[in-house]
């Protein structure tokens, strides 16, 4: 197993220098010049410096806090509370197959829909689905619990992105995409320490294994519910500023 990290490693690694020899930045004839390094820093200073896109992106940590909760507490849940035999590995492997069986289709059927309103609804989606586990706590819901989970990571995660580019100036969007992947490293680094403290006190310490879940569902409605506030605040300036 150690040996699949180490060779990944060794890949991102010599792709540096692929990409550092061998790429070259395609350019239009009309193109300006590149923007310098100076340039991209106020760029960077810029995007910290703009209220409603980082209280955005802050706001949005809480999906991948509920998220990364099916390889952090889901794999513990089930070996302690469900069937301690149960191969984990394979019921992970719901989600990944999810999304790339049913990307298209979701795509196509929410293709119309407004991309916050996307990113909103698949918030919800994923919060929600951890009721399954609580309802039947087994393998099979475990596996259905995934299902959906995926469906909300399918319906949201296109259109988050495309809100991102967006909202960036002409010239920064590569730096808005950019800090578009922060809420996931912060939901990650939170997820983790949260997730064991869920599993000592109510598994460990009062034996209420379902808390976990409940506890986790309400991170995600609080995700879902600051998102539409956020929405209706933004709305409500821009209509003033005009």
């Amino acid at each position: 197993m150690e040996n699949v990290f180490r060779i990944a490693a060794l890949s991102v690694f010599l792709m540096l220098f692929v990409v550092l020899f061998f790429f070259k930045e395609p350019r239009h004839v009309d193109e300006g010049e590149k923007a310098s390094l100076q340039q991209v820093g106020r760029n960077f200073l810029t995007v910290l410096s703009n209220p409603r896109f980082m209280v955005f992106l802050l706001i949005f940590t809480g999906y991948w806090i509920v998220f990364w909760q099916e390889f952090i507490a889901l794999p513990l849940y089930i070996s302690a509370y469900i069937d301690p035999k149960a191969d984990t590995a394979r019921i992970l492997a719901t989600d990944p197959i999810v999304v790339i069986c049913f990307t298209m289709i979701i795509g196509f059927l929410t293709k119309r829909m407004q991309a916050f309103h996307a990113i909103v609804l698949g918030t919800l989606i994923t919060s929600l689905a951890w009721i399954l586990l609580i309802v039947h706590p087994s393998v099979w819901m475990a596996v259905a619990t995934l299902v959906v989970v995926a469906i909300g990571e399918i319906v949201q995660q296109p259109r988050y992105y495309d809100y991102i580019s967006r909202l960036a100036p002409p010239g920064q969007q590569g730096t808005y995409m950019g800090f578009a992947f922060l809420p996931l490293g912060i939901g990650s680094f939170i997820a983790g320490p949260f997730s064991g403290w869920l599993m000592h006190h109510f598994g460990e310490e009062l034996h209420r294994p379902a808390m976990v879940w409940w506890c986790v569902i309400a991170v995600g409605i609080a995700t879902t519910l600051l998102l539409w506030i956020y929405d209706r605040v933004v709305k409500a300036e821009t209509v003033d500023a005009k």
